[in-house]
């Protein structure tokens, strides 16, 4: 049994690194969503398309209900990678920056582990493999094509390399921030860049934009609030000698609940606007909503850190100040329709496994695969072996 457990471990590593050589973008995941599907076919485990790239897959399908789900994400990001890694990505400025490789091959070993020894289960297992979490809305996708039917509880995890390796942090409550992303077009007028008297400069009132918004967090929100505002692109002019017609400006924001985004965001329209106009700019600020706060049900997550301690000690959980992150999850869709929880494990073993996600220096920590795989399989009431 250990030989089989230590083959399907061997299975989800090199799967994994199937996966990180051909990554495919929210949407685009066409030969990801073959592959698992494929792989299902061979383990002989039911499966159906859902949400086009998605897939979800069941495990003892006769058992109980409802069912326990879990979760692994499959998309990738659009990042050159910069690892030299022997199994490092083929397609030229994509990358599995974020791990989604890791939960992917991890849940599929599970899956196949599940189905090896389904007569030892009680309830009925669904598995999904869930295309878009990089601000596609996948995980609302995939509930409106049914993902979560007859499901009464659902778990997922993400590696984070900012935990120590194994360090498990699981919440009663908010795990992860939720976010959202705001464009600000500024109007100026154009002319000679030897003549900045006779135009209005929106480079300069963008630069001014830009330095004024980081003061909303620290001087416009409680000391105690958790919240993030940050400028992450300035487009403005293509000539240098030209003082350009208009400049744009992006970014994002990070909150706790609905609530504080609505007042970062109204700070965030007020603070632009008016340093524009001072600068004699004019400004238009749009919002785009994205992902909720991912908030875990109190009972599931009691249950993921007790399932997590009995395989591996009871110092294996992470500091409590450690969360909530501010990253997102659109896990958060799942929670916000059945009890759940969401977990992050971290994976860095002194510096190696430290880049964070979304570098091109990020690597996936495969040693993860094993932990995970026994977490699932105890979160299902399957035996693992010791």
């Amino acid at each position: 049994m250990t030989s089989s457990w230590q083959n399907n471990i061997a299975f989800a590593q090199a799967f994994r690194r199937r996966l990180h050589q051909h990554p495919e973008l929210s949407w685009q995941e066409h030969n990801t969503a073959a592959a698992i599907r494929a792989a299902l076919d061979e383990a002989g485990i039911p499966w159906r398309p859902c949400a086009d790239t998605g897939t979800v897959a069941w495990i003892n399908p006769e058992g109980a209900r409802p069912a326990i789900a879990l979760r692994g994400d499959i998309d990738a990001l659009p990042i050159h990678e910069e690892t030299g890694k022997e199994w490092q990505s083929q397609s030229a400025g994509l990358m599995h920056a974020c791990g989604h490789d890791g939960h992917t091959a991890a849940l599929l070993a599970t899956a196949r582990w599940l189905k090896a020894h389904e007569s030892e289960l009680d309830q009925a297992v669904v598995l999904l493999f869930q295309p878009a979490e990089e601000g596609g809305h996948g995980a609302r996708e995939m509930i409106a094509d049914g993902a979560l039917d007859d499901v009464g509880e659902i778990y997922g995890w993400h590696n984070w390399p900012d935990l120590p390796y194994g360090a498990f942090a699981c919440p009663d409550d908010l795990v992860m921030c939720g976010n959202g992303t705001f464009t600000i077009q500024l109007q100026g007028r154009g002319g000679h860049a030897s003549q900045p008297e006779r135009c209005a400069d929106p480079v300069l009132a963008a630069s001014a934009v830009t330095l004024a918004l980081q003061q909303i967090c620290s001087r416009r929100l409680a000391p105690q609030s958790t919240a993030v505002v940050s400028v992450t692109r300035i487009n403005g002019g293509d000539a240098l000698t030209v003082i350009p017609q208009y400049t744009e400006l992006g970014g994002s924001i990070r909150v706790p609940d609905e609530d504080t985004a609505q007042h970062v965001k109204a700070l965030i329209t007020e603070v632009a606007e008016q340093t524009a106009a001072s600068y004699g700019v004019r400004c238009e600020v749009k919002h785009q909503a994205r992902y909720g706060a991912t908030i875990n049900h109190p009972e599931q997550a009691a249950f993921a850190r007790k399932s997590w301690q009995a395989l591996f000690g009871g110092s294996s959980l992470a500091a409590k100040d450690r969360t909530p992150i501010m990253a997102s999850e659109d896990f958060s869709y799942y929670l916000r329709e059945v009890p759940g929880a969401f977990a992050l494990i971290g994976t860095r073993v002194g510096q190696r496994f430290a880049a964070p996600c979304h570098s091109p220096h990020y690597d996936f920590n495969d040693s993860l695969l094993d932990d995970v795989c026994r977490w699932f399989c105890r979160l299902t009431g399957m035996r693992t072996p010791p």
